[in-house]
Formats: structure tokens, sequence, C-alpha cells
């Protein structure tokens, strides 16, 4: 797997770039047929070594999708991480919010996870 493009394309967009599904399995597995969830985990760790993190957290399986990829130590990419243990705290019962707060944003949960 070769993020380098990838990851040169995120720095070039200030710390964040929509790309399909298509075009990061071009360069994750070009000689697979198709996105299975242990090639969408493999990705996700390998974009994790280059220091990016995607939104959705959880990659989707088809190629027609989108997906946002950011840079973890740019200020987005801190908040979007941030978030996600917010949420999964939350799913925990552990949160410091009131009650009912993170029920206001059901969008963003679906992408947090």
């Amino acid at each position: 797997m070769d993020f380098t493009v990838i990851a040169n394309a995120v720095e070039v967009d200030h710390g964040i770039k929509r790309l399909s599904m298509r075009f990061i399995k071009k360069y994750a597995a070009p000689e697979r047929e198709r996105l299975s969830a242990a090639l969408r985990e493999q990705i996700s760790k390998e974009l994790a070594v280059h220091g990016l993190i995607t939104l959705p957290r959880t990659l989707p399986s088809s190629e027609n999708e989108f997906v946002f990829v950011i840079k973890t130590d740019s200020p987005l990419g801190q908040v979007v991480s941030l978030a996600g243990v917010v949420a999964g705290m939350d799913r925990l019962g552990m949160t410091l919010l009131p009650p009912g707060v993170i029920d206001n944003f059901p969008e963003a949960l679906k992408h947090l996870t």
C-alpha cells in the first residue's frame, strides 16, 4: 500500500481532502476486486501510520462513496478525534455533557463510529 499520493494531496489542500473510495482503493490494493471489511480496516490502519484519519471513521464498502481524509494533527483532525471520543463515551454512559446533547447531532454520530 502506497498512500504517499493521498498524504500529499491532503497536505496540499490544507489538511483535508474529499476522495472516492475508488481512488483510495487504487493506491491501497488495485489488484483487489472489492473492498472487504478486512481491507477497509487495513486501509484505515495504514492511513493512521501516515497521520491521517477519515470521516466517516468506518470506511464504506462501496467504491462510489466519498470520504474526507483529514490530517490527524490539524485543528480539524483534532476536533474529529475528540468528537469520536465524546461519542464513544456517551455510548458507554460516561459523558460529561448534559443528557441529550449528543442526541441533537444524529448525522454526526453516524460518521464518528
